[in-house]
This record gives C-alpha cells, structure tokens and sequence, in this order.
C-alpha cells in the first residue's frame, strides 16, 4: 500500500466512528401540542398525535431515539436556528417564504386550508363577503401570512393568536367572525367537539403554493443535508412499508398524503 492510500484508510477508520456516532444520537425534535388531531395532550399530559407518532416511526425507522421538545408554533424556527432542536416535525407548510431561513425534508402529509364561520354563511365573494370581518388565524402560520396579504387588504381584520385552540374559543364567544386554517385541524379540533355546534367549514379551499406551499415537511437546519436525507430515506421507507398507513388509518378516513 502506498502513502497516499494508508493515509486515506486511516482517515476513514478516524471518521468513521464519529459518523457513526452522530448517527446514533437521540434526534431533539420541536413541536407545538396544541394543534389536534397532528399534536395534542392526553389528559395525562402526554403528547399524542399523527404529527408525534409519525416522528416516533420515522427515528423507530433511522434507529434513533427521539426526543421532543415542545415550543410554541411562532418560536419554533427561531428555536430550530439557535439549535434547541434539530428538527421541526409540528405541521410547518414548506414555503417559498420558511425556504429563505431553513430546509426543509419531502412532505410527509398535505391538506387544503379553509375558513370556519357560523353555519348557514354564505361567501360568494369571499374578499366582498368578508370585508369588515374579523379573521383569526395563528401567529406566523401560512394562515396569518395569507390573511394578512389577502383578506387584510379587500377590508377584512386579522386577528393573529398563539394558538388555533385561542381562536376556536374567541370564535365561539363571538369576539371574531371566522377562523382560516388547516381543514383537518378545524374539522377534528372543533367541528367536532360539542364547542364547535354551530359552526361549518364555508368558501373554497384554499391552496395557492405562494402561500400554503407544497405539502407539510420537517424542517432542518439551513445546509443541513445529512439530516433532511436521514428523514427522508425515513418517509419513504415508512410509506414503503406500511407503517405511514397505520399511523394514518389511526387519525384519518381519508388519505393525508395528497398526491
């Protein structure tokens, strides 16, 4: 063997082990529990959810521990960037706009959103319709970013709260007239709950891939390859394997995926 190839073995054997090692470090995933039927508490006070048993068999899949770490939903990418966490698995879109700040893995689930006003509203004309209501919608969701660009400007007011379930109670109370969010979320968190009698999912979906992007995805660290492509090869496999369909058949009547 020549110098330059003993060298290069040796650098492989020195590498090898610290790949492996960080390989085999637990994964600090971000998430905010309060977003049913994607993340929730148990009356226990344990964290439940198709978004937490989808991470549990992504790391069951990269032979990883998780832990989660929770974070209200506007501090979970500031938290990501800071490194709290190496990743966001809590419903975040994959936006043109979060894209500028951090990456992003394959979707692992995509739904339109919709608006929820009281039943028997009519929107024709969403943007006349709406004019001097007032909209609640999450603080810096892709909600919060559409109203404020869309329905903000033909007249409507936006009201930004730091949960969906602070909305859903300030709807019920009468305190504001619609809330835009996720059709799942507004469906199986409030529709259809005892609070929510009384209220029905009204107007189009709403998709547009400038605001709403392309599915939901988990985000990484900006430049972190390694990890999107560990998560990754992860969703395949689980999508492959049938593991994807029981945690969906679990939460949903209806295939989450998308197309």
């Amino acid at each position: 063997m020549n110098k330059l190839a003993l060298l290069g073995a040796l650098a492989l054997s020195l590498l090898s082990p610290l790949s492996m090692a960080d390989e085999a470090k637990p994964v600090r995933i971000g998430i905010e529990a309060a977003y049913p039927p994607f993340a929730m508490k148990t009356p226990e006070g344990a964290i439940t959810g198709f978004d937490y048993d989808i991470g549990n068999a992504l790391c069951a899949e990269m032979q990883v521990k998780c832990v989660w770490i929770e974070q209200e939903f506007d501090g979970l990418i500031p938290a990501l960037k800071v490194r709290k966490f190496d990743a966001v698995l809590s419903s975040l879109a994959i936006t043109p706009e979060r894209l500028k700040s951090v990456d992003f893995t394959n979707k692992y689930y995509s739904t339109p959103a919709r608006l929820a006003m009281k039943t028997g509203t009519v929107l024709n004309d969403p943007l006349a319709d709406l004019k001097g209501k007032k909209i609640g919608v999450q603080r810096a969701s892709i909600y919060d970013r559409y109203a404020t660009a869309v329905f903000a400007p033909a007249g409507a007011e936006v009201v930004r709260y730091s949960s969906q379930n602070e909305i859903f109670l300030d709807l019920t109370a009468g305190r504001v007239d619609a809330t835009l969010a996720d059709v799942v979320n507004i469906d199986d968190g409030f529709l259809k709950t005892d609070a929510g009698k009384g209220f029905a999912l009204v107007g189009p979906d709403y998709t547009e891939a400038k605001y709403f992007g392309d599915g939901v995805g988990i985000a990484v660290r900006k430049g972190d390859k390694a990890m999107a492509e560990r998560f990754n090869k992860a969703i395949a496999a689980i999508r492959a394997n049938g593991k994807y369909q029981e945690v969906q058949n679990k939460y949903f009547q209806f295939n989450v995926y998308g197309e």
